[in-house]
């Protein structure tokens, strides 16, 4: 097999194993952006448990290899709608007030795995890849038929402690589904409840449109009273005015 760093010296390589990105997830869970196409520098660093500097140095040293494999960065216009359409929805918190963002899909996250000399999680994930490639050009060789890769990976998967852990998860979701079951006479109940709520709700709603009409009435009403009340007390001052002159004259 070649030795695992046969990968940080030739670019050569580096192309030819760039498209098996599910490598990665086999290694370590990879989040992503609520877009499910991207991540910034800062989850780069947080996936390969190394500071941002570093992925950022590494960028800048092959930055025409990472462009060709989807890196890019963001600006103005192009940065403020993906802001709107992506980060809005994202739980984690993120500084709205830069000016540029870097983005990495897959191709070039695998990117920086065989480039990145001190990580642990990258010399993984470059032994994983040549471990795969060796294990198909031996079955090529050996005149049987080559194994997909998605198999190869499985079966290593499965052989080690994540295979153990999906073991449990199997388990958990086994008692889940019984909870669910039991709690589903529960939620038809709540369900029923929340339909007669929302009925009551709905008369209140007309009850108050009714109240709201009849206040507006009330208001018209009352304006015709002041109108009148007005009327009357100029009458009544011109009335006293004549007595007044009468009473002179």
């Amino acid at each position: 097999m070649p030795p695992e760093t046969a990968l940080l010296e030739s670019r050569t390589l580096r192309d030819s194993v760039i498209e098996r990105t599910d490598v990665l997830d086999k290694v370590k869970i990879l989040t992503m952006l609520p877009d499910g196409l991207h991540i910034t520098t800062r989850m780069v660093a947080e996936y390969f448990e190394v500071g941002e500097e570093a992925v950022k140095s590494l960028a800048k040293r092959h930055r025409e290899e990472f462009h060709s494999n989807g890196m890019h960065i963001l600006r103005g216009a192009d940065l403020h709608a993906f802001h709107r359409s992506t980060m809005d929805l994202w739980e984690r918190s993120y500084p709205q007030a830069i000016t540029q963002l870097t983005l990495y899909p897959r191709r070039a996250v695998l990117n920086v795995a065989m480039l990145l000399r001190d990580s642990d999680i990258a010399k993984r994930v470059r032994t994983y890849l040549l471990d795969v490639e060796e294990s198909a050009r031996s079955g090529s060789e050996a005149g049987t038929e080559q194994l997909p890769l998605e198999q190869i990976l499985t079966e290593r998967m499965l052989a080690g402690p994540i295979g153990s852990r999906l073991d449990a998860v199997e388990a958990c979701l086994a008692d889940v589904g019984s909870t669910l079951r039991e709690l589903a006479p529960w939620m038809a109940r709540v369900s029923a409840r929340l339909d007669g709520m929302d009925r009551r709700l709905d008369a209140h709603g007309r009850v108050i449109c009714a109240m709201s009409e009849r206040l507006c009435d009330l208001g018209e009403d009352m304006t015709e009273v002041r109108r009148d009340v007005a009327t009357l007390k100029a009458e009544a001052a011109q009335r006293r005015a004549r007595r007044t002159k009468r009473r002179r004259g």
